[in-house]
């Protein structure tokens, strides 16, 4: 997992709505997807460009960001 810059808002139900995200030095814009809290925290399914799908990961241990990325998968 690699740790990164999100740029969001916390809504009153808990939910996030993530605009960007830092990686190095650089802002990426990314669409959304859906979310869910577990134990591990609140988890956001985020597309970057280029199609590559990650997960955001704000840890419930230490309240930081982490971004986990998802395998491609090939559409049959």
């Amino acid at each position: 997992m690699e740790r990164i810059g999100v740029d969001c808002r916390f809504e009153a139900n808990g939910r996030v709505r993530v605009r960007r995200i830092r990686m190095g030095e650089t802002w990426h814009t990314v669409a959304q997807g859906r979310q869910w809290q577990d134990t591990s925290g609140r988890h956001v399914l985020v597309m970057l460009a280029g199609e590559r799908i990650a997960e955001l990961l704000l840890s419930a241990e230490d309240l930081t960001w982490r971004l986990v990325m998802r395998p491609r998968q090939t559409i049959l």
